[in-house]
């Protein structure tokens, strides 16, 4: 067998095309056709992201929610009610916030639980204070 290099007829440098006859000018799929698929493959594709995306803010919704009531009853439970709610944009940076709701509406940061919310992280004890002033 001849080797590449030496450019006889005897080589084919891809024989799976042997005797492949272009169609001509027209292609394979129409326009039409090629619309549709595109279509059908994003809608594809946001049908298999777009519950992923749901199902994990809800989840983190709820995680929120119930860590706020857990800090809001053992930090203030003075309070009245207490809000969860995500911030671009706050003082302790971005993501989920705990605020607890006294009787006038103010509202006390109480704890920054970030941008995918755990579970509440008590303290074991009362703090003590070691300062000997």
């Amino acid at each position: 067998m001849a080797s590449p290099a030496d450019n006889s007829p005897e080589y084919d440098d891809e024989p799976e095309l042997a005797g492949y006859e272009p169609h001509g000018d027209r292609p394979l799929r129409s326009p039409h056709l090629l619309t549709v698929m595109r279509v059908v493959v994003v809608v594809g594709l946001i049908g298999l992201v777009l519950p992923g995306i749901l199902i994990g803010v809800s989840t983190a919704n709820n995680t929120a929610q119930r860590s706020c009531a857990i800090y809001t009853s053992y930090l203030s439970p003075e309070a009245v009610n207490f809000s969860a709610r995500f911030e671009l944009v706050s003082a302790s940076g971005m993501g989920w916030n705990c605020y607890a709701v006294g009787f006038g509406g103010t509202e006390t940061l109480l704890a920054s639980m970030g941008i995918i919310p755990g579970g509440a992280r008590l303290p074991a004890g009362p703090d003590v204070s070691t300062s000997d002033s």
